[in-house]
């Protein structure tokens, strides 16, 4: 068998079985009466480089993050989050946010001297924590690789050609004028409309009767991620060198190569920063995609072919090896938004938690970076976070163009809730 095949096969195994080990809670409802529900399921993968032919599943394959998901907040919600609600709940970008929650409660641990080790983290070398601005405390194990499994293509442009397909007419609309829309940004931005506009950043898809979001597409968000890393800012202790995205798994359904291509290789839209070396130990790294032939059981096909009705899932659920939860509406399901109570384990004042913790061990005083103030965005515009902003910038100019920003979601880090 090729080595990529088995490789692709494992990561989706440990993911799916993974998922399998969840409480009733975390999954899709099954009523024989009423229909079957579906959702998206995305998995991280650590892979231990193993120079031996042979493969390991137990000992070189770790599932370290899982979520499933497909909501997102309406845009009129954000400023009212403070940090408690979840802005974006689709699989991969919780999924994301449980990766980064993982590797800074290893960081907790080693800074706190709860382990002597970690085998996903380890200590900055003093030279490179110095070039840092000495922030960089930690680093990814070079030893490692981060793969991603997903149940469908990321929405956005990577999954166009199949949103067409399912189409009464797949085929693709031709604008013979500029789209009638408002003047707010909700209006530039785009679905999973105007299929003809291939190739451009889109927000998160929703039906024309629910409030829409800026929330940019998981497409687009992955396809920054190939620039600025897996890490998000609150990992300003984690050095990006040896965390990005090695390959992104998905079922041979929804892999079109045409789509693909164009939403985060070089020879679609990211071929403008192809050769974009950064400051920092940020680059264009391009992640590979793998196809596997096994579907997931809660996934959109596979509820097709038991003929039960097809309902999606307004349930998500978020796991790593230090916590489970499931969300509705942003927040932990039973609790309602605003609640502190029922602020998610990955919530931005639930992380920035994890991160002060740290800092107070480490007599890091974040608060002396900050240019003034102590809120959230504050910490966002410290001069260690400038080369990341930098780098988001220029590929949101030179490759994501269209690129909007969401509406902010700012709360006081003083005295969070």
């Amino acid at each position: 068998m090729d080595e990529h095949i088995a490789v692709a096969d494992i990561i989706a195994s440990v993911v799916l079985a993974r998922f399998d080990s969840l409480p009733s809670k975390c999954k899709p409802l099954i009523d024989n009466d009423n229909g079957r529900g579906w959702t998206v399921l995305c998995g991280i993968v650590v892979k231990k480089a193993n120079p031996n032919v042979v493969l390991h599943v137990d000992e070189d394959f770790t599932c370290v993050s899982l979520a499933t998901g497909m909501k997102c907040l309406p845009t009129q919600k954000v400023e009212q989050s403070h940090g408690l609600v979840l802005h974006d709940s689709h699989a991969e970008i919780l999924a994301l946010r449980g990766l980064n929650n993982f590797l800074l409660q290893e960081c907790r641990r080693l800074a706190f001297r709860k382990i002597n080790a970690s085998p996903y983290i380890r200590w900055q070398d003093e030279d490179k924590r110095c070039a840092s601005e000495g922030v960089e405390y930690f680093t990814i194990r070079e030893d490692l690789e981060l793969h991603m499994y997903c149940s469908e293509a990321p929405c956005g442009d990577s999954s166009m050609e199949l949103t067409m397909a399912m189409q009464e007419d797949s085929t693709a609309w031709t604008l013979t004028a500029s789209p009638v829309v408002d003047n707010s940004r909700l209006g530039i931005l785009k679905g999973r409309g105007y299929f003809s506009e291939l190739g451009t950043v889109r927000r998160k898809p929703s039906r024309a009767d629910c409030p829409q979001s800026l929330s940019k597409s998981c497409s687009d968000k992955l396809a920054l991620k190939q620039c600025t890393s897996l890490l998000s800012s609150t990992s300003i202790l984690i050095s990006p060198e040896n965390a990005y995205l090695h390959s992104l798994v998905l079922p041979l359904s929804q892999y079109v190569k045409s789509a693909c291509d164009r939403a985060f290789s070089t020879g679609g839209r990211m071929n403008a920063v192809a050769d974009e070396h950064w400051v920092g130990g940020f680059s264009f790294r391009p992640f590979q995609i793998k196809t596997v032939s096994r579907e997931f059981a809660f996934s959109r096909r596979w509820v097709c072919t038991t003929g039960k009705m097809l309902k999606g899932s307004n349930v998500s659920a978020v796991w790593t090896p230090d916590f489970q939860e499931t969300i509705i509406n942003g927040v932990l399901q039973g609790r309602k938004q605003g609640d502190p109570r029922g602020a998610s384990v990955v919530s931005r004042i639930r992380t920035w938690r994890v991160l002060s913790d740290i800092c107070k061990q480490l007599s890091i005083s974040l608060y002396t970076l900050f240019t003034s103030g102590s809120t959230y965005s504050d910490f966002k515009s410290i001069a260690s976070l400038s080369q990341r902003e930098t780098v988001k910038a220029r590929v949101r100019k030179e490759a994501l163009r269209g690129w909007i920003q969401n509406v902010e979601d700012n709360f006081d880090l003083s005295n969070p809730s």
